[in-house]
């Protein structure tokens, strides 16, 4: 039982999940009372108010990050994966971490992250980076084919490998940078630029905010409609996708 919360516990993390029309009412029932007091004392991240109605009868759902999460009434059973309406084929789960996403991310300041604009913006996405993945590379060396797109590109950092990595000091280098923009090029080319000392603790921020997200890797695109997107996509396909999200 022991590693099951374990494992439970590192997946879950901090934002909000909207559930389907038929949920959205607020439960204050005895058994919801019971199943918030269950989970929050198996999970010290779990607070009371993150345990919600859900949209099955006899089940209640987890709301605390990207991960959905149902645990039954009764409190025995935990049930991770996706929620689907097959009468109208709708992944429930998958909408709702869109939701979460869109949310997390619209709270970001562009200060907060280094981005690339183009002249005029269509489009904007969230991307993030760890200076030397390889496919991360190769998006930001078609940078101006994204741009010419009119995609604005808006770079959060992630290196894969956690703190104490070299590409986290690098990442905190970058941050560190007076001109960022350039500071980031020249890191993913594996070449120097001048840094100094500073406050990086937004590698940290960035860090955990791509766990709350969800991300599997890197590179990783966040549409602005919540929606993840895994690797390296090249500029006029991303065009075409963002464009089709208009329709």
């Amino acid at each position: 039982m022991s590693k099951i919360i374990l494992q439970f516990g590192i997946v879950l993390s901090a934002c909000a999940l909207i559930v389907s029309p038929g949920a959205a009412a607020e439960d204050d029932s005895e058994e919801l009372a019971q199943v918030r007091e269950t989970v929050s004392g198996l999970f010290d991240e779990i607070e009371p108010q993150h345990v919600l109605a859900s949209p099955i009868d006899g089940w209640y759902m987890i709301r605390k990050g990207a991960i959905v999460a149902y645990i039954s009434a009764d409190g025995r059973y935990l049930l991770q994966g996706d929620l689907i309406d097959l009468e109208f084929q709708v992944n429930l789960s998958e909408a709702s971490r869109d939701d979460a996403r869109k949310a997390m991310m619209s709270e970001i300041p562009q200060e907060n992250m280094i981005v690339f604009s183009p002249d005029e913006v269509k489009y904007s996405v969230s991307i993030f980076t760890d200076v030397d993945c390889t496919y991360c590379r190769r998006l930001h060396s078609q940078i101006n084919d994204y741009l010419a797109e009119g995609i604005e590109i808006r770079y959060l950092l992630y290196p894969r490998n956690g703190p104490r990595s070299k590409s986290w000091a690098t990442a905190e280098q970058v941050w560190c940078s007076d001109d960022r923009n350039e500071a980031l090029t020249l890191a993913k080319l594996g070449q120097e630029f001048p840094t100094h000392e500073c406050d990086a603790s937004m590698v940290s921020n960035h860090y955990l905010i791509g766990q709350d997200v969800g991300l599997q890797g890197t590179p990783a695109i966040v549409f602005e409609n919540g929606q993840l997107v895994s690797g390296y996509v090249p500029a006029q396909r991303l065009s075409e996708q963002l464009e089709a999200l208009d329709e």
